[in-house]
């Protein structure tokens, strides 16, 4: 059974709800932390998703040139980590053609797949989607179907579905993985919720679902390969999961791909089987 192994590339301090106009003033640590993730896929012969942040792709280019050297997917994460909710549909186009521009020149690669920072696209962001179908991208992994205090779109489907756009485009959405629990659904398949839950329950619920042959989203940030990253004074919701046992991450990542097999989020679509579709406003 395939699933989909996929990075969102920012730096350390990018996830932190800091704005982007403040980012120079943090010590860049990303090109250590992704060369270790690239030589964990590289051993384990996974090819990924990146989905990368303009911003990076400006200041690290050879990072970029490197991960599309080695067959990756070069896919958007926007430029500046803001919440798409925050941005206007104007403000949130140009970020998308000015991180795509770069990407494309720098891998050449065409940019075809997309996550919001944050997972953002929540019901007061849902016409981002159509805006991502105008702006050509095809594949979406933004939607993340449980209740957080930042994201979430809870009542979206839990496995892939398709978005119909305008009645002459779609866009094929990957929703990040949860399994049902309580008749809710618990998020485990990446991030701070890799971080904290056993290893146990992890490969549990992988298993689970593809039993039931639903891939999984699996998402990693290569920060949360670097326990000697600086920590700043925090609200304690941020602390809590960003810092938390970033000693163990790269021994569990080597666990999930010796046991399970991985692929890009564009590989994956071309096995995916039919998925329902849905309009915009049905997952509001």
């Amino acid at each position: 059974m395939l699933n989909a192994f996929t990075i969102d590339l920012e730096d350390w301090y990018q996830g932190l709800e800091i704005d982007y106009t403040n980012w120079s003033r943090f010590e860049s640590r990303i090109e250590r932390s992704t060369d270790s993730l690239l030589e964990l896929l590289d051993k384990f012969r996974v090819k990924a998703t990146f989905f990368i942040l303009g911003y990076v792709a400006e200041q690290h280019p050879q990072l970029i040139k490197k991960i599309a050297s080695q067959g990756h997917e070069i896919g958007s994460h926007g430029f500046s980590h803001r919440f798409i909710y925050n941005l206007s549909p104007s403000q949130f186009r140009e970020e998308l053609q000015r991180s795509r521009k770069i990407l494309e020149e720098l891998s050449n690669q065409k940019v075809v797949s997309f996550r919001a920072p944050f997972f953002s696209i929540t019901k007061s962001s849902i016409w981002a989607l159509s805006v991502l179908g105008e702006e050509g991208f095809l594949y979406d992994s933004s939607v993340f179907p449980i209740r957080n205090y930042r994201y979430g779109l809870p009542s979206a489907p839990s496995t892939p579905f398709k978005i119909e756009l305008n009645g002459n485009s779609s866009l094929a959405e990957y929703p990040i993985s949860t399994i049902k629990m309580f008749k809710l659904n618990f998020p485990f398949s990446g991030g701070a919720y890799f971080r904290l839950f056993p290893w146990w329950l992890t490969r549990k619920c992988i298993y689970k679902l593809n039993q039931q042959n639903i891939p999984v989203i699996f998402y990693i940030h290569p920060w949360e390969l670097d326990p000697g990253q600086p920590k700043l004074k925090l609200p304690k919701r941020i602390s809590l999961t960003h810092y938390a046992n970033l000693k163990t991450t790269h021994k569990k990542l080597a666990k999930l791909l010796s046991d399970f097999r991985f692929t890009t989020l564009r590989g994956l679509a071309k096995h995916d089987q039919k998925s329902p579709s849905l309009l915009p406003e049905e997952l509001a």
